[in-house]
């Protein structure tokens, strides 16, 4: 089987400025070496910008990676469109090519040999041509979703020093980064996941090992009339009824303490830690929909977690985060006890200030 060119039309732009290259849906069996060749994204070593087609998106409530800015996009055929869902992930059609690049903003003091970068909270900061400045950033890896016939695929590419090209890399990566912020610095190792431990994320039924996107719901895109603008552009269709909405947990204002706790474990956690997810073991339910009850680690003793707990009795004491093993798990970095397991190497301070908070405000006794 053959590639299959699909040619790029100008869709969601008043007009093409410059020719864009194809965007080729490659068979999962004859996956390029090069990120270039699907035509998604071109660098030139100065710029990364989007092909004309490809569209870029955000989230209320991200996933954390090591302080890693995101710039996410999603392609699908012409004319073709995604199905909404008020629940779970869009149903999007076969060819659909979905994109996160993983960036740092270059510090004081940045070189080849010395790669600090900047400690900060925020996605990707375009220029006013939609454009990224490999100036001011320098990319670590894209990884691409791909939609087949028989369900997603994930490839993970890693960038070169050059910024001229992204190659893939089935067995993961590792990049020495130095974060950079007014309190100091901190040497880490940023790992580029293998596609394993990329599937094992996406896969929010262990069972039937599905991939999934897990970022791309209803209440996660509904920001900034995005929901609405992708209807307008045709590449959604059947929404109906009140659209949910998940909380942004870094905006104190936008929403209250539980509902902004909510959506940050609800992303970071939620897609193994459901009813059916990797982690159903463990009996700890963190997805949105769930109950704020035992199985959500209120006064709940653990499953066969080893050192994992910390001598804490209990994943969620209320009133007391310090005795709460899902504090002491998010705020290490040792892989025998950090959760998330995969997906950091360094503590996500004001996640965990975050969620302590939340603890602290809650009524109850164990």
């Amino acid at each position: 089987m053959g590639r299959i060119p699909v040619v790029a039309a100008c869709v969601l732009l008043a007009a093409c400025a410059k020719p864009q290259p194809a965007v080729v849906v490659y068979p999962a069996d004859q996956v390029p070496e090069q990120l270039s060749a699907w035509g998604v994204l071109i660098s030139d070593g100065k710029h990364l910008e989007l092909n004309i087609s490809v569209l870029a998106y955000e989230l209320n409530t991200p996933l954390f990676t090591d302080y890693a800015q995101k710039l996410r996009t999603v392609w699908m055929p012409p004319g073709e469109a995604a199905g909404y869902d008020a629940n779970i992930e869009f149903d999007f059609p076969v060819g659909t090519i979905i994109s996160k690049t993983f960036h740092y903003e270059k510090a004081t003091g940045w070189s080849d040999t010395s790669q600090k970068v900047v400690r900060q909270e925020r996605d990707a900061k375009l220029d006013d041509k939609g454009r990224l400045d490999l100036g001011a950033v320098t990319l670590i890896e894209t990884r691409l979703l791909v939609r087949y016939e028989d369900g997603w695929k994930a490839f993970p590419y890693v960038w070169n020093a050059t910024q001229t090209e992204a190659w893939l890399e089935i067995a993961g990566d590792v990049r020495n980064l130095t974060l950079v912020d007014d309190s100091g610095e901190l040497d880490f190792l940023y790992i580029v996941p293998d596609a394993n431990q990329c599937a094992a994320c996406h896969a929010p039924n262990h069972t039937d090992a599905d991939i999934r996107p897990i970022g791309l719901k209803a209440r996660h895109l509904n920001r900034s009339k995005q929901i609405e603008r992708w209807q307008q552009n045709d590449v959604l269709t059947g929404v109906e009824g009140e659209i949910p909405v998940a909380a942004m947990w870094s905006e104190a204002a936008s929403a209250t303490l539980a509902e902004r706790a909510r959506a940050y474990l609800d992303i970071n956690c939620a897609h193994c830690h459901n009813s059916a997810g990797a982690a159903d073991t463990s009996g700890l339910h963190l997805n949105s929909e769930a109950p704020l009850d035992r199985n959500f680690g209120i006064c709940k003793s653990p499953t066969a977690v080893g050192q994992g707990s910390g001598d804490r009795m209990y994943d969620i004491y209320p009133g007391q985060p310090d005795e709460s093993i899902m504090i002491f798990r998010m705020d290490h970095t040792d892989p025998a006890i950090a959760m998330p397991e995969l997906g950091r190497s360094t503590v996500h301070a004001e996640g965990v200030s975050l969620i302590s908070e939340w603890i602290l405000s809650l009524d109850g006794d164990c």
